[in-house]
């Protein structure tokens, strides 16, 4: 699953704001796509639209350079959504709300069909989940203060019958903001905010019967800085790093959010080791979503605020190995994003960067990569997703 996503905290907060007009419009600002525009295509990738009256999932493929929705979208849900995970197996897809989890199938070009109008899981707080590797557990990190296991049948995602859900208390309540899955199902990451960040670890078939998760958990990754904020967390597609987003994790007078690097293989040993020159400047104020690309190459930040602008923007980071050396080292660009940037994703041709902006300006935006300067990110497209404003929270495309 290629998707990262706003915290139901911030999400309140950035609803109120506007979007944009015009649907299915070509960008001609930030020096525009170079290459290939007219003829980029994409898999299939899924919105969360969250304004009241469009309240849905809007689901998308880019076909010759033209946004094009999948049959059937947009899809009506029942309430106020948080957020949205696909199943690696690209099967099926969950989409928490207000009124709990729903489950959807997903059909030929991507076509969604809701598995019945009854909540699958009765959470109404689900702020942040994952899929995890092997298809078999829904890990979703709740508002209430809880981690839940949920085991699923891993062919349709309908609720297991030989499985119970497990549930892991965060010994408070947080405020809640991201959740991943490291790819190679051994560890969960959480962002917590001002508590940090919380490393779980995860078994999807333990041995002993008791459950993917422990029943306590170690104290959190503490924020770099008195004051900081951890709201965003990825991990590195072949575990050798994983990525923590933090507010005021850098020092100046600006633009002092930062992307933490540590190393993945640090965890083994109990203590979570950062790379040389982490932290890094992010770009911007708040690191609200981290992409890192499936080739393991590049990593991408979006930073929903920007010192002295009213737009956001998406940083890129060169991650590269030496032995069992890693370091990323900033790109020389940045690209220009819409009002509060809040969601990532890459889509299955590992052709395009995709962007949702809570508060428009637009709604969606498509990056391809740039021909001839590695890492580039060039604006290719540029839409709306409903009638403005939308509040597009958060982006899942099928891998």
């Amino acid at each position: 699953m290629k998707i990262l996503k706003l915290s139901r905290v911030t999400l309140a907060a950035v609803l109120l704001l506007a979007g944009c007009k015009g649907f299915w419009n070509v960008s001609s600002s930030g020096g525009g796509c170079t290459s290939n525009c007219t003829t980029l295509s994409s898999g299939a990738f899924y919105v969360l639209n969250s304004n009241v009256g469009q309240v849905e999932i809007a689901g998308y493929s880019i076909v010759s350079g033209k946004l094009t929705p999948v049959t059937g979208s947009p899809y009506a849900l029942p309430s106020g959504p948080y957020a949205i995970a696909i199943a690696p197996s690209g099967s099926f897809l969950y989409v928490s709300t207000q009124a709990g989890i729903f489950r959807y199938t997903i059909g030929s070009g991507g076509t969604l069909t809701p598995a019945g109008t009854t909540a699958f899981y009765p959470d109404f707080a689900a702020a942040t989940m994952q899929v995890d590797a092997t298809n078999s557990w829904l890990v979703e990190a709740s508002g209430s203060g809880f981690i839940y296991a949920i085991p699923i049948n891993s062919t349709d995602g309908s609720r297991s019958t030989t499985g119970t859900v497990q549930q892991l208390s965060l010994g408070v309540i947080p405020t809640i903001h991201q959740l991943a899955i490291s790819p190679d199902n051994k560890n969960i990451f959480v962002a917590l905010g001002p508590l940090g960040t919380a490393v779980i670890p995860f078994d999807a078939n333990p041995a002993t019967g008791s459950g993917p998760m422990p029943t306590v958990i170690g104290a959190p990754i503490a924020v770099k800085a008195a004051g900081g904020t951890a709201i965003s967390v990825a991990v590195d597609p072949i575990n050798r790093l994983f990525f923590i987003g933090e507010l005021l994790a850098t020092s100046g007078s600006s633009n002092t959010g930062g992307l933490r690097v540590f190393n993945y293989s640090s965890l083994s040993s109990g203590s979570a080791a950062e790379i040389t020159g982490s932290p890094f400047a992010s770009g911007g104020l708040t690191p609200t979503s981290i992409l890192p690309i499936a080739s393991g190459g590049y990593v991408y930040v979006a930073n929903s605020t920007v010192s002295n602008s009213t737009t956001g923007n998406v940083s890129g980071f060169l991650v590269s190995s030496s032995g069992t050396t890693n370091s990323v080292t900033p790109l020389s660009t940045t690209v220009s994003a819409g009002v509060n940037p809040a969601s990532l994703a890459e889509d299955s041709t590992s052709a395009v960067v995709l962007l949702v902006n809570s508060g428009g300006t637009p709604d969606l935006e498509a990056y391809a990569f740039d021909a001839t300067t590695p890492g580039k990110l060039d604006s290719a497209l540029t839409s709306s997703t409903g009638t403005d404003p939308v509040g597009a929270s958060a982006i899942a495309a099928l891998q």
